[in-house]
């Protein structure tokens, strides 16, 4: 399967980040994860928020933040990676004058209904 950046259409997630479903069950008939976009920005943050069942895994493509993980709070910069497991209270904030970008890879897949909002 292949998906096209140009093609897929961005949404407004839950947690309030603009997201780009790059491969995900629900379109792309793969099994057991999702990959997408987050783009978060100057000056926004998304809610804190958790997941039940799917363990995240963010990489920092751009931009400037600060993250909350648990009750750790720390910067973020393009080449950081942090592993969000299930149930760990979570949010990104845009501390820069462009865009936030995370790649966000998901397993299971990313749902609206494992997201509880806090």
């Amino acid at each position: 399967m292949r998906s096209r950046y140009a093609d897929v259409e961005p949404y407004v997630t839950k947690d309030g980040s603009e997201i780009r479903e790059l491969i995900h069950p629900s379109v792309h008939r793969n099994r057991a994860q999702s990959l997408a976009e987050a783009n978060v920005a100057p000056g926004a943050r998304t809610a804190l928020h958790r997941h039940a069942r799917t363990e995240e895994i963010y990489y920092f493509v751009s931009g400037a933040g600060v993250m909350t993980l648990g009750a750790a709070t720390f910067a973020v910069a393009p080449g950081d990676v942090v592993c969000i497991v299930p149930g760990t209270p979570h949010c990104v904030e845009n501390t820069g004058r462009e865009a936030l970008r995370i790649l966000c890879a998901c397993a299971p897949a990313y749902s609206h209904d494992d997201t509880e909002l806090l």
